[in-house]
């Protein structure tokens, strides 16, 4: 391939040197041309900017690139390609320094920017001032120290400065509802979730984007129930006890958004939160829509959010009570999503402070409940002479009876 140079870039540089599992291996093409990797059998894949796949390894090979701002938003860049762009010149337009570290094929490897100082120190460093041209940046920043935070990474002051004056700038305005979910939903799934919202927060990107979630810091609980007092730090805390339980991703979204309706209780109420299951759904809603979230992590949020009180007084609940919320939650129909809702208010109920470890046994309760409800069916004989209603109505009947036995068998509390 002539006078091209290939280096190996990004996150497989930086997981080898951290001694983590690689994943996709990236390289950049230095002093070469779309036509010769064409030439070469590479396929192209690049809808914005030259990206092409190796013939045998199908890995990414990109042209070395520089940027220029031409506009606000992350779609007001002109990209230059040519032969003459030196890696440096690439490895500059990158976000942070642990990332801006090339590797040669002898394994030498080129940092001009202290990416391997910043691996042993620990710290997310935004690699120059172009960073702030690119308001994805903000959520890749805070989806890195979510990642990174269990190894002891925090960002730089000077990065998370620079990122408020971005905010300040109306910047994070300007970001594609589809790109912010795609950044959270990834978040999410890391292993300190709680951390992205955190860094966000601390750079006022919380307030722009997550307004509903935002608001709740600063909000008292009653200590009885919550030690840590604060909603907002609770629901962080619920957030850490997701993932310590292995909570999907869609768990930690109905998690995040289960206690929404705290966050416009008025004042003069606090610390109580009188139907705050009711006040969160619109909210909800509103951050759903906004953000384009799935359907899927939509319905079962709005399930935690509506029913997480109920649940957590499942062994107090009289049996027909139980059978009602069993409906609510079309549990016999979608049984996978309840169990996922049953954890949900699971995180909730550990995520308090002292709490973290306390038994939980009213996912289990409900679980056995919905089985042994499901398990009642009419047969020919019990349905002769019935007709519509008054089948549902002998099912139903049925279905009680039998949860009022599971109730006495578990020795659940007398309801109030």
């Amino acid at each position: 391939m002539g006078a091209m140079q290939v280096y190996l870039v990004g996150g497989a540089v930086r997981d080898a040197l951290l001694g983590r599992p690689v994943g996709e291996r990236d390289y950049m093409v230095v002093g070469g041309t779309a036509d010769a990797l064409l030439r070469a059998g590479y396929t192209p894949v690049g809808r914005d900017f030259p990206v092409f796949l190796h013939p045998q390894t199908k890995a990414e090979y990109a042209l070395a690139r520089r940027e220029r701002k031409t506009g606000p938003g992350y779609h007001g860049f002109v990209t230059e390609f040519s032969p003459d762009i030196t890696l440096e010149e690439d490895l500059l337009r990158r976000d942070l320094t642990i990332n801006a570290i090339a590797q040669a094929d002898d394994g030498k490897l080129i940092d001009p920017y202290g990416g391997q100082a910043d691996l042993a120190a620990r710290v997310l460093r935004h690699v120059s001032p172009a960073f702030s041209e690119d308001p994805v940046r903000i959520l890749r920043v805070a989806r890195f120290a979510a990642r990174f935070a269990s190894l002891g990474f925090t960002v730089h002051d000077s990065t998370l400065a620079l990122m408020r004056q971005m905010v300040e700038a109306g910047e994070v305005a300007s970001l594609v509802p589809e790109r912010v979910w795609q950044e959270t939903e990834r978040a999410l799934g890391e292993p300190r979730p709680e951390v992205f919202f955190e860094v966000l927060r601390a750079c006022g990107a919380l307030a722009v984007i997550f307004p509903e979630v935002d608001r709740l810091f600063g909000v008292p609980q009653p200590e009885q129930w919550h030690p840590e007092i604060d909603t907002g730090v609770h629901v962080m805390m619920c957030l850490a006890r997701a993932v310590a339980l292995d909570a999907p991703v869609t768990v930690r979204f109905a998690v995040l958004g289960h206690d929404l309706g705290k966050g416009v209780t008025p004042k003069d109420q606090w610390p109580r939160h009188i139907m705050h299951e009711s006040r969160g759904l619109p909210l909800v809603d509103a951050l759903c829509s906004r953000l384009k979230v799935p359907t899927a992590h939509r319905e079962l949020a709005r399930m935690a959010c509506a029913q997480h009180t109920n649940v957590h007084r499942a062994l107090e609940l009289r049996p027909e009570t139980v059978l009602k919320l069993l409906g609510e939650c079309d549990a016999f129909r979608r049984p996978e999503r309840f169990s996922e809702m049953l954890l949900a208010c699971q995180c909730d109920a550990q995520g308090r402070t002292g709490l973290e470890e306390k038994p939980y046994p009213q996912r289990a309760y409900l679980e056995r409940a919905r089985e042994l409800a499901a398990a009642v069916a009419l047969d020919e004989a019990d349905r002769a002479g019935l007709e519509g209603q008054a089948i549902a109505r002998e099912l139903q009947a049925r279905r009680q009876k039998v949860l009022e036995e599971h109730k006495r068998a578990s020795g659940a509390v007398a309801s109030h």
